[in-house]
């Protein structure tokens, strides 16, 4: 902590020359130079300056406005040695033929078009990169550099020195290859729609003259590059359907795929026949668009199940690519190295707002770990030596090293990722309706165009005649409509709540949430806010801003809680210094002249600050309430007397405002909640009781215990949804029938869940159900009109009373009818779920105990 400047000094604001925020009072000094806010900012600044850019980027941020989105610049301490091992550049570096290399880096603090520009300028700091393309929306930027005259480490540590630290990206091969999988369907719909476009002109010139209105040898011509558009669509961008039409006879289960390359076969050597001939009618216009739809309608499908196909990697989602290994204990020398190569018995230095990138235990030093994302325990925890941390666990005050234990996948969160990837790899598959009826159907039509033509041929009608009618029933029994029946249907749906925030991966997730089944809630961050705010203050009132003043630069959660909740009563001139924050949950420094000290009971006990009589049945009924107890102490003056605890903060994780009403709503549509937390019992049942789920709640359950609940209430028979945002809830998420991940969940608990709400709360869910009956109620309806058409449709072939060019014409129309109808019985899309205000703060439940609980368990 810096200690503050002249009360007097305070007034006077003086800007950062490098990002315009306020710069510290203890920043400012007596020099008419150039100040900054921090030494991120300084660096930078003289690096653009010795570079020659330092004009041209503040005037191009001045130009387009944005100087007022700038932050402080992030130049860290990183020597990226790690960026030169032989380990990094297997998995992160390649070179091509010409001997230039190739990386991709993930980058800190990109927010506007002059973050764009200077990172563009690299190759002006190093003369061994040859050129950097940076993509504002993902901060990525693209580097070719020869490896002769520059490294990975040197690159990083150049963009790192503008204010930009680099991360190597985590390399997806399944996202990739769906990526190129998409690329060549577009591909195939591009080739389908100029086949289609161009057969369609052809065709029109040919219908719309009159007879001999078209010389003999044009209609030839047109005839011909029908046949070969034609042609060209099926045997290019319908292959899709025939290797699937091959596929079913090999494995003798009927598709769809089978019926649509008949259609398609057949259609193709009866136009073939008739350009041949001259004589009859050519259907290569109809072919191409039958193509043409089909791959849009496949095309929809695989979008909106892209992401069921996206894994990720727990321990990269939650740790860095690097880490710093004690290379010598005695000297105290440090090494950086990947994570990769991190071996048990190594010792690992880790700062403050870094996290654990390994099981292991600490040796020396102290700090508070933040457990949220591997427990649920939203509270920090105490660590010192000889105490257990896990990897993915954050850091958060102090430098402690830490002798590994176990790596990556024997790692808690690996094994969890083991959990993860089981729940998924064993989830059933839904045998659905559409599939039961489709297949039955496929095996008729082939049945019945057989016999349409073995019955027209026999009874002397020609072959021809039976050729023509067996054409026209495979094209409008071409269970198109039937086929895109139910992911029209769920297109829409899916659609409508990807524009609420609300992302589907499997359109299964639709048919499950339209049955009841028991509910599984996690606590923290789904029927609470996630974050502690302050709910009560008792004792002295005046030193509330004494306290937010105290707490405003500290990052520990609990400072951040109450700095935020206690700025309206902080005097604009408040005057701190001296400010010494410990590792054992408490703050301490001098605010305007007088000492004060803010930090847990255990903290206050061990300063030896003594707590009234009347203070102390407050807070002892705080605590069993589930509260987090933050107390407030005059420290001793000149005269020795003790320190004395004048007031006391209790903190609470909050219920959110619309839980009580959701879990009414989804109580109503047929779901039976219950909660699994990882926090005490006090906060667990105080909540629990706040949203109405009284009992129906359990507290101190371990991620394990959470996926053995799952399990067991579907032992029982039932289907379960879980609805969670931490990594402690993704083996649960993904063992559940639908797992619902909520706003602030671990990028793995979006990989495990069906279901992703980009908006906080519960209020998304009941949506989602509500959504997700009517979908149902769609796609039957859907199901009842697609059968009829093509009872009807396939009637009429059979008998000869409908031509190939009819049922060419008809078919389209039918997938048209049945997308209005999902339209319009989906019309009603997402809303808002109705909720009542929850009761006041003052009601809410909060995490259960102090700030600081002692020393932690090891890793099971």
């Amino acid at each position: 902590m810096s200690a503050g400047a002249a009360p007097a000094d305070a007034l006077e604001r003086v800007d950062c020359a490098h990002c315009g925020l306020p710069v510290p009072a203890a920043e400012r000094g007596a020099s008419a130079g150039p100040r900054f806010c921090c030494d991120g900012c300084r660096t930078v600044h003289d690096t653009l300056r010795a570079a020659g850019l330092g004009d041209e980027y503040y005037a191009l941020r001045e130009a387009f406005d944005e100087r007022g989105a700038a932050e402080p610049a992030r130049a860290s301490d990183r020597s990226y040695a790690a960026f030169d091992r032989d380990a990094f550049a297997d998995e992160h570096v390649r070179v091509g033929p010409d001997g230039v290399a190739a990386l991709d880096l993930l980058l800190e603090g990109v927010h506007c078009a002059a973050c764009v520009w200077l990172v563009e300028r690299l190759p002006a700091l190093d003369g061994g990169v040859a050129e950097a393309r940076l993509n504002v929306r993902d901060a990525r930027v693209s580097l070719r550099y020869d490896p002769t005259r520059t490294s990975p480490a040197r690159i990083a540590g150049a963009l790192d020195r503008l204010g930009y630290p680099a991360h190597p990206p985590t390399r997806d091969e399944g996202r990739e290859l769906a990526r190129r999988e998409e690329r060549r369907h577009l591909m195939s719909m591009g080739v389908a729609a100029v086949c289609a476009g161009n057969a369609m002109l052809v065709a029109f010139a040919l219908y719309s003259a009159g007879e001999g209105a078209i010389a003999p040898e044009h209609a030839t011509l047109f005839r011909w590059v029908g046949l070969g558009l034609g042609w060209l669509s099926i045997l290019w961008p319908g292959r899709v359907f025939l290797r699937g039409a091959a596929a079913a006879l090999r494995t003798r289960r009927a598709n769809l795929d089978l019926p649509i390359s008949l259609a398609l076969v057949a259609g193709g050597l009866a136009g073939t026949h008739a350009t041949i001939s001259g004589s009859g009618e050519a259907y290569f216009d109809s072919l191409t668009v039958l193509v043409l739809l089909l791959l849009v309608g496949r095309y929809v499908q695989a979008r909106q199940q892209r992401w069921a196909a996206d894994a990720v990697d727990l321990t990269r989602a939650l740790t860095s690519a690097t880490c710093r290994v004690v290379a010598d204990e005695e000297s105290g020398a440090l090494r950086e190295i990947t994570v990769g190569e991190l071996r048990e018995g190594d010792v690992l230095e880790v700062r403050a707002g870094e996290p654990f990138p390994a099981d292991g235990e600490i040796v020396t030093g102290r700090t508070s770990v933040d457990l949220s994302l591997l427990s649920g325990e939203s509270d920090p925890q105490s660590a010192g030596p000889g105490d257990g941390v896990c990897a993915g666990s954050q850091n958060l005050v102090g430098v402690v090293r830490v002798r590994v234990q176990r790596v990556g996948g024997e790692t808690r969160a690996g094994r969890l990722m083991g959990l993860v990837e089981a729940g998924l790899a064993t989830k059933p598959p839904i045998e659905r309706f559409t599939d039961r009826v489709a297949g039955y159907f496929v095996v008729a039509v082939v049945t019945l165009s057989a016999a349409t033509f073995a019955w027209w041929a026999l009874r002397g009608a020609g072959v021809g005649v039976a050729v023509e009618n067996t054409v026209a029933l495979l094209i409008v029994a071409c269970p198109c409509a039937l086929g895109l029946a139910t992911p029209l249907s769920l297109s829409v749906a899916l659609g409508r709540a990807a524009r609420a925030g609300v992302l589907v991966k499997d359109a299964a997730v639709l048919e499950r949430l339209a049955r009841p089944g028991a509910l599984v809630l996690d606590k923290t961050g789904t029927i609470t806010a996630g974050h502690a705010q302050l709910v009560d203050w008792v004792g002295d009132a005046s030193l509330r801003g004494a306290v937010g003043a105290l707490e405003r630069d500290s990052s520990h959660p609990v400072a951040r809680a109450l700095a935020s909740a206690l700025a309206d009563d902080v005097r604009p001139a408040a005057f701190v210094r001296d400010v010494e924050e410990a590792q054992d949950g408490g703050i301490s420094g001098i605010v305007d002249g007088a000492r004060l000290r803010v930090g847990s009971l255990v903290h206050m006990r061990r300063r030896g600050a003594a707590l009234p009589a009347a203070l102390r049945e407050s807070a002892e009924a705080l605590e069993r309430g589930g509260y987090t107890v933050v107390a407030v102490a005059r420290e001793a003056g000149l005269d020795g007397e003790p320190a004395r605890i004048a007031a006391l903060a209790a903190l609470a994780d909050v219920a959110r405002p619309d839980s009580a009403a959701a879990i009414r709503a989804l109580r109503a549509a047929g779901f039976e909640p219950e909660v699994l937390s990882g926090d005490g019992a006090g906060a667990v049942g105080r909540v629990a009781t706040e949203v109405g789920l009284g009992g129906a709640a359990r507290a101190r359950v371990e991620p394990e215990a959470k996926l053995d609940r799952v399990r067991a209430l579907q032992a029982e028979g039932r289907q379960v949804v879980m609805v969670g945002d931490g990594v402690n809830d993704a083996a649960a998420l993904a063992a559940a029938d639908v797992g619902i991940a909520v706003r602030g969940g671990a990028e793995i608990s979006l990989a495990a869940a069906d279901v992703f709400c980009a908006h906080a709360g519960l209020g998304p869910v009941v949506e989602l159900v509500r959504q997700s009956r009517r979908t149902m109620t769609a796609i039957r309806v859907n199901l009842g009109v697609s059968l009829a058409y093509n009872v009807v449709g396939v009637a009429l072939a059979a008998t000869g009373h409908m031509s190939p060019l009819v049922a060419a014409i008809l078919m389209p129309i039918s997938s048209l009818t049945v997308l209005a109808l999902a339209l319009a019985l989906l019309a009603r899309g997402f809303g808002r779920a109705s909720s009542a205000p929850a009761r006041a703060a003052s009601g809410a439940s909060a995490p259960a105990g102090s700030n600081e609980r002692g020393g932690l368990s090891p890793c099971p």
